[in-house]
């Protein structure tokens, strides 16, 4: 679950994370992908780029 908005600048990041997974898994380069969508301060960059899913693993345990 990719947070809505960015925790610094409180930019929406949540409506490119598909496009950015997706480019991302088609191997483009993640600077590339952040540069096309937009995303030129480095606090939303990091957002992407950091983010890892852990609601899969998580969820046996609830």
């Amino acid at each position: 679950m990719i947070p809505v908005r960015c925790f610094t600048c409180g930019k929406v990041i949540s409506t490119v994370w598909e496009e950015y997974q997706q480019r991302k898994a088609a191997g483009e380069d993640p600077k590339e992908i952040l540069d096309s969508l937009g995303l030129d301060r480095y606090c939303c960059r990091r957002m992407l780029l950091s983010h890892k899913e852990t609601v899969d693993e998580l969820y046996p345990y609830t």
